[in-house]
């Protein structure tokens, strides 16, 4: 083999057992390379690593490969364990690949579990920051880390990419990208190069036969099919999905099994049975013309109509890896999608509209900090809003807090826990009869703390307070804010009224801010962003709600200190607004 132009490099490649990470470590097998194949699947890894020795040894190269199956890049001690055997048994690695993925869940994030928002952030984001922070310890100077995210979470200057469906995924996926740029500055005394690409549609299993059927059994759900109720459609597609484009005998021994399972009850005699088989016919038909129409769909949007195959994205990372690119395009999120997706615009800085009397409305403020500078301003937003409403709640995570309320009807809970939060927030239904708005205060964190720095229980708190809190918090109050059993029966939505407000995480302050500083600052305001631009789409276009999710992020380009007033108005406007008015949900407070 003449010069490969991988030899003698070593490449890690995480989720590298089937699809892209597949085709990745194929093509790098191809050019010289060495290749660590990771996976939570052992056969799909022993396949990949067949396959690749075939390459290995018809090229005539020198590249060894190695498989650590069982390995889920969101396992804090696996990936830890992984990267020791690589450092002892292997030595350096040149470059890595952060690929692995999952779907997550493909639905409503009103009737979405929060295990299953969780899981998928676990492995998309903190995935990847915990397999990088592990890998670059094991790492020379001009080595690489290439991370694959998505072109929803792309972003433009009054415009977010909303993926209706897949809260978990879009949120996690633009904190990504946000990451990988972070990592490129903090690298930079390394000399480690980080860069990211966003793929658009590639032709794969995943989402030929997962996202797009899922989201088209998720439209159903929500637009209702003849002959059965939204619970009905929703237990009879998570089953029927499963063998979707597989062989007849096979759909029709499930089939029957749903009919017993799910329609038991309902089956007086034979006739019923058939009637409801002949539905559950129509249903799966019906599931497939939509998932065929979403696919086409997208394609419009595409210059040629065409996705990409998973070869040239491998390519696209190929080229990424070299030492003339990385160092050209180091700290960039490259786009490799070439779709069209028009959006709104929906970033502002201000609002004004004619006031509405909001002296009837119930407001929950909910304090995610204990820091001074955040109970403060807790404080002036509690003492704006209840000189002007019926009753305010306030909600703070540490007990202790509560002493600076003392003069409000205030609760402490734990804000990370789905049912302590549920609890509560039926226990303020039922005491006030509503919940009309909600306003979160996230707090902020030192940006002036190195993310090379942070252990896994200090990147999982991170998480957890600017990503999974605001997730949760707005998914209970836009479902109390709707009709009981709207969950269930999402027309119960249409028409419902309410505003959410999450506040922060702010802009650095200061009179010299550097770049590594900004880029750590905009990591969960870039999860923050995409989750805004998703929610509204499902609840604005999806459901017909009249709910809202607002993001309002303080401070500015100059550093300045954010101004409280601003804040506290603007808080006060976005409830006070009148139903409709104008696209934006997301404010840059302090740049007006």
């Amino acid at each position: 083999m003449d010069d490969p132009k991988f030899a003698d490099k070593v490449v890690v490649v995480t989720g590298s057992g089937t699809g892209i990470g597949q085709a990745i470590a194929k093509k790098f097998a191809e050019n010289g390379a060495s290749i660590i194949l990771l996976g939570r699947r052992k056969e799909p890894l022993e396949h990949t690593s067949s396959e690749l020795e075939k390459i290995v040894a018809s090229s005539g190269s020198k590249g060894k490969i190695r498989i650590f199956p069982g390995v889920d890049v969101s396992d804090e001690i696996a990936i830890t364990n992984m990267f020791s055997t690589i450092s002892k048994d292997i030595g350096p690695v040149d470059i890595l690949v952060n690929n692995a993925g999952v779907s997550g869940p493909v639905k409503l994030f009103t009737n979405s579990k929060f295990d299953e928002f969780k899981e998928c952030v676990m492995i998309h984001l903190t995935g990847m920051f915990w397999t990088t922070l592990k890998c670059i310890e094991n790492m020379k100077k001009d080595s690489k880390v290439i991370t694959i995210s998505t072109f929803f979470t792309e972003e433009n200057k009054y415009e977010q990419r909303p993926y209706r469906f897949r809260t978990p995924y879009t949120s996690a996926q633009g904190a990504k990208n946000r990451l990988a740029e972070a990592f490129a500055w903090e690298l930079v005394p390394n000399g480690i190069q980080s860069v990211a690409t966003n793929p658009g549609p590639v032709h794969s299993d995943r989402i030929y036969k997962t996202v797009y059927p899922k989201a088209a059994a998720e439209f159903l759900r929500i637009g209702g099919f003849p002959g059965l109720s939204s619970v009905e459609i929703e237990k009879t597609l998570q089953r029927l999905l499963n063998v979707l484009g597989e062989d007849q005998s096979l759909i029709d021994r499930e089939m029957e099994s749903v009919l017993q399972d799910v329609f038991g009850g309902r089956i007086k005699n034979q006739g019923d049975k058939e009637m409801l088989a002949s539905t559950l016919k129509g249903i799966l038909s019906k599931t497939q013309e939509i998932a065929e129409k979403i696919q086409s769909n997208t394609k419009k949007m595409i210059v040629d109509k065409e996705f990409l195959s998973q070869d040239q994205v491998a390519e696209m990372v190929l080229n990424l890896s070299s030492e003339k690119m990385s160092k050209l395009l180091n700290g960039r999120v490259i786009p490799n999608d070439r779709v069209f997706y028009p959006t709104r615009p929906i970033i502002g800085t201000s609002i004004r509209q004619n006031a509405v009397d909001i002296s009837n409305k119930v407001i929950v403020l909910v304090v995610n900090s204990s820091a001074e500078k955040d109970l403060d301003r807790a404080k002036a937003i509690a003492n704006s809003l209840v000189k002007n409403i019926k009753q305010l709640v306030i909600l703070t995570k540490d007990g202790k807090d509560l002493s600076y309320f003392k003069e409000f009807h205030g609760h402490s809970v734990n804000l990370s826990n789905e049912e302590s939060v549920k609890r509560m927030f039926d226990v303020i239904s039922e005491k006030f009869s509503a919940v009309d708005g909600v306003v979160l205060l996230t707090g902020e964190h030192d940006y002036n703390l190195e993310l090379k720095s942070l252990d896994r229980k200090q990147w999982d708190r991170l998480v957890e307070d600017y990503l999974l809190v605001p997730a949760l918090i707005t998914r209970e109050s836009a479902t109390h804010m709707a009709p009981q059993g709207a969950v269930s029966e999402p027309s119960l939505f249409k028409g419902s009224k309410g505003s959410i407000i999450i506040v922060g995480p702010d802009s650095p302050i200061g009179d010299k801010i550097s770049g590594v500083v900004r880029a750590r600052s905009e990591i969960f305001r870039g999860a923050l962003r995409p989750f805004n631009a998703t929610v509204n789409q499902e609840l604005r276009d999806v459901i017909r709600s009249e709910i809202r999710q607002y993001l309002l992020l303080a401070g500015n380009i100059e550093g300045r200190e954010p101004d409280q007033d601003k804040i506290s108005n603007m808080i006060l406007t976005l409830f006070s607004k009148p139903d409709g008015g104008n696209n934006q949900t997301i404010f840059y407070v302090d740049e007006s």
